[in-house]
C-alpha cells in the first residue's frame, strides 16, 4: 500500500492546491481534513501516515493543538502558518516537529514537497554524531532522527571508529573538535583513511574559541564546519545539502557507467568490467550474446521515439530476467544488447538466450496500458574461455547476429 500525507487546512482552496501539487510532485497518497475533528476522525480510523502537513490556526484549534495529537500518534510534523513569529517559531520547533512552512507565497509551497521526498529519502541513510557532551548529542540526535535518519552516537572518536567498522556505508558524520580518547581533529584524519569525500561527509562542531582551527579541520578531511551554537533549522539545512552533494556524486559516477534509458551498464563500463574479471578469476568458459531488437526503426517511426525508448526498457527487463546474477548484461547502443555468461556452462547460457528470444515473440510487449506491440530480437552467439579477450568474443557474436538478420530476423545464429 502506497504511503499516505495527511493535509489539514481550513482554507480550502489552499487545502485542495497542496493536495493537487503534492500529488504531482511527491510518491505518496493525500487525505485532506479541514478541522482538528475531521482530522481526529480519521486518524482515529486508521492512523498510518506518513507525514501530516497542520495548520496552526484552525477553527477548533486556534492555537496549534492539532500537533500534540498528531504527534502523539508518532506521526511526522510539518506546521503549516500564516506567520510565526520567534516566540511561536521557539515553542514548536522544541515539540521536535520536522519544520515550519510560512504560507505566503508559492515558493514556500513548493519547498514542502522537496521536503517530503528528500525525508523519504534520508530513511535510507546512516549518520552518526560524535559528541562528548549527552545533552547536545541527544539534541542533535533527535533532531536528525525526526528528518528520519538513521542515527548513531558516540562520546569520543575511539567509539566512533568502532560503529563505522561496523557500519562502513555511514555516510555523515557530525563531531565535536576537544574529545577523550581520540579528539574530532585525529578522528577526521583516521576517517579519510578509509572513506573519500564522495562516499562520507564530516562537519565539524567548532566553538568560537576553535574556529582559527577550521582550516586545519578542511585541509585534512573536513566537508565543513558549523560554528556553536547551531539551531535545529542550521544543522538540518547543513546535514541535507551534504547528503545531497554524496547523491550528486553517486549520480555522477553512475552516469559514467550507466546507461541513462535502461540502468544497464554502457558499453565502455560493460568491457572494462569484462577485462578486469578476466584478469581476477581463473580460466573458464564463457558466452557471449549480441541481441538486436527487430524493425526498431520501424517501431519509432509509427509510434513515436517515446514509445521505442520505452519498448527498449521492455526488452532490457526481459533480458535482466533471464540473466540474474549468471553474468552481465550491457546496452551497446540504440537497439542493441550485449550479454555474457560466466557463472553459468555453455548450454545453459545458450538456453537462456533461446528462452529471450522466445519471450519477446510469444507474446506482444506491454509497452503502456493502452499500447502492446508484436516484437522480435535477433541473437548472434559466441562461447570461448578467459584466454579470449572479451572485444575479440563479441566481434564473433556480431557476425552471427548479422547472419540471424540476414536469415530472417527472430532466430538465434551461433558464430561458426
Amino acid at each position: 500500500m502506497r504511503e499516505r500525507i495527511l493535509v489539514v487546512d481550513d482554507n480550502k482552496a489552499l487545502a485542495k492546491l497542496i493536495a493537487k501539487k503534492m500529488e504531482q510532485n511527491v510518491d505518496m497518497d493525500v487525505v485532506v481534513a479541514h478541522s482538528f475533528s475531521e482530522a481526529k476522525d480519521i486518524l482515529e480510523e486508521n492512523d498510518d501516515f506518513f507525514i501530516a502537513l497542520l495548520d496552526l490556526n484552525l477553527p477548533d484549534a486556534p492555537n496549534g493543538e492539532i500537533v500534540d495529537y498528531v504527534l502523539s500518534l508518532g506521526i511526522l510534523v510539518i506546521v503549516l502558518t500564516g506567520s510565526m513569529d520567534e516566540e511561536t517559531k521557539s515553542a514548536f520547533m522544541s515539540k521536535n516537529i520536522v519544520d515550519y512552512v510560512v504560507k505566503n507565497n508559492m515558493n514556500n509551497i513548493n519547498y514542502i514537497f522537496d521536503m517530503i521526498n528528500r525525508i523519504s529519502k534520508n530513511r535510507n541513510y546512516k549518520v552518526m554524531v560524535v559528541d562528548s557532551k549527552a545533552p547536545s548529542r541527544n539534541m542533535i540526535k533527535q533532531t536528525l532522527t525526526a528528518w528520519q535518519f538513521r542515527v548513531f552516537t558516540a562520546a569520543h572518536g575511539e567509539e566512533a571508529m568502532s560503529y563505522l567498522e561496523d557500519n562502513p556505508d555511514i555516510k555523515f558524520i557530525i563531531c565535536e573538535y576537544h574529545m577523550p580518547v581520540i579528539d574530532g581533529f585525529e578522528l577526521t584524519k583516521r576517517v579519510r583513511d578509509t572513506h573519500e569525500k564522495d562516499q562520507l561527509s564530516i562537519v565539524a562542531m567548532l566553538e568560537q574559541n576553535e574556529i582559527a582551527d577550521a582550516a586545519k579541520f578542511l585541509k585534512n578531511g573536513a566537508t565543513e564546519f558549523i560554528r556553536k551554537p547551531f539551531t535545529k533549522e542550521e544543522l538540518v539545512c547543513r546535514v541535507n545539502n551534504s547528503i545531497e552533494v554524496l547523491e550528486h556524486a553517486k549520480l555522477q559516477k553512475e552516469y559514467k557507467s550507466i546507461d541513462y534509458l535502461t540502468h544497464l551498464a554502457n558499453r565502455e563500463y560493460f568491457f572494462a568490467y569484462l577485462n578486469d574479471l578476466q584478469k581476477s578469476v581463473d580460466s573458464r568458459v564463457v558466452t557471449a550474446g549480441c541481441i538486436n531488437v527487430d524493425n526498431f526503426a520501424d517501431i519509432c517511426a509509427e509510434h513515436g521515439y517515446k514509445i521505442g525508448e520505452l519498448a527498449l526498457e521492455k526488452i532490457s527487463q526481459i533480458i535482466m530476467g533471464k540473466v540474474g546474477k549468471t553474468g552481465i548484461v550491457s546496452r551497446f547502443g540504440n537497439d542493441e544488447f550485449g550479454v555474457e555468461f560466466y557463472n553459468i556452462g555453455y548450454e545453459d547460457a545458450l538456453k537462456r538466450l533461446v528462452e529471450i528470444r522466445g519471450e519477446v515473440s510469444a507474446n506482444r510487449v506491454e509497452i503502456t496500458d493502452e499500447i502492446s506491440l508484436n516484437m522480435s530480437v535477433s541473437i548472434g552467439v559466441a562461447s570461448g574461455d578467459f584466454s579470449v579477450k572479451p572485444e575479440a568474443l563479441f566481434r564473433s557474436a556480431g557476425l552471427a547476429l548479422e547472419k540471424a538478420k540476414v536469415n530472417g530476423k527472430n532466430r538465434v545464429e551461433i558464430a561458426e
